[in-house]
């Protein structure tokens, strides 16, 4: 009789994140940051079929990066959840705290962790505007694993996601105007591709941006996605 072949649960795990690291570290960077009037999230984005960026509920976006369809799945389930319980007991109730940990951090980890499926290619962060101006906006950043903290001021999800923090470490301010926020990451994403190619001038037009924010001046709904027209003249400013 042949010996079963076995691999140890520690090695199977190790496997599959290494799978995912090799698949995130090709995906195009996304950046949140706070500014004066609440939360902007930017993202290379040249496909018009597709977004990144959405709302979830009235205060709440998330940003994704990753396998589309892997991030499609959980920002349709996020917006289920958000509805039903919204509905069912008070809007008040469905926060980004609630989401990140009962919703999308569970039903990561419980993927990646079943140790006959392959896992979730995606990293998201969960932002929520704050509800007033004692408290703080909230930007969470989920993991292929399961797990999530919380950023403070700006995060970034994608392959080269470390670099460009550099890059905002030295230059964020608080309370920036929106075209400088704005400029401000699409700078990082210009810097970095620009060390990857010397040989060429890397330049983002708004046709391969995508950019929404969550504006604390707008009424119930804060999300808005910014118009080609509006980003055309903030990178010409």
């Amino acid at each position: 009789m042949s010996t079963p072949y076995y691999v140890s649960p520690e090695q199977i795990m190790q496997d599959k994140a290494d799978f995912v690291r090799t698949g995130i570290e090709r995906a195009k960077e996304v950046i949140v940051l706070e500014y004066k009037d609440g939360i902007v999230m930017v993202a290379e984005n040249p496909l018009t079929t597709l977004f990144k960026i959405s709302e979830i509920y009235d205060r709440i976006a998330l940003a994704a990066t990753g396998r589309i369809a892997e991030y499609e799945a959980l920002r349709y389930l996020g917006i289920r959840e958000a509805e039903i319980k919204g509905y069912t007991f008070n809007r008040a109730d469905v926060t980004a705290k609630w989401l990140t940990n009962n919703i999308f951090s569970q039903r990561i980890a419980a993927i990646f962790w079943q140790t006959d499926t392959k896992p979730l290619e995606v990293e998201l962060l969960l932002c929520e505007l704050r509800a007033d101006p004692d408290s703080s906006h909230r930007i969470y950043q989920l993991s292929f694993d399961g797990t999530f903290w919380e950023e403070q001021k700006y995060a970034i999800i994608g392959g080269r996601s470390d670099e460009i923090s550099e890059i905002l470490e030295g230059a964020y301010e608080d309370g920036l105007e929106l075209k400088d926020a704005v400029k401000l990451a699409v700078n990082g994403f210009e810097t970095i591709e620009a060390k990857a190619d010397e040989d060429q001038r890397y330049h983002i037009s708004a046709d391969t941006l995508e950019v929404a924010v969550l504006d604390e001046n707008r009424n119930r709904r804060k999300f808005r996605r910014l118009l080609p027209d509006e980003l055309e003249e903030i990178l010409a400013s």
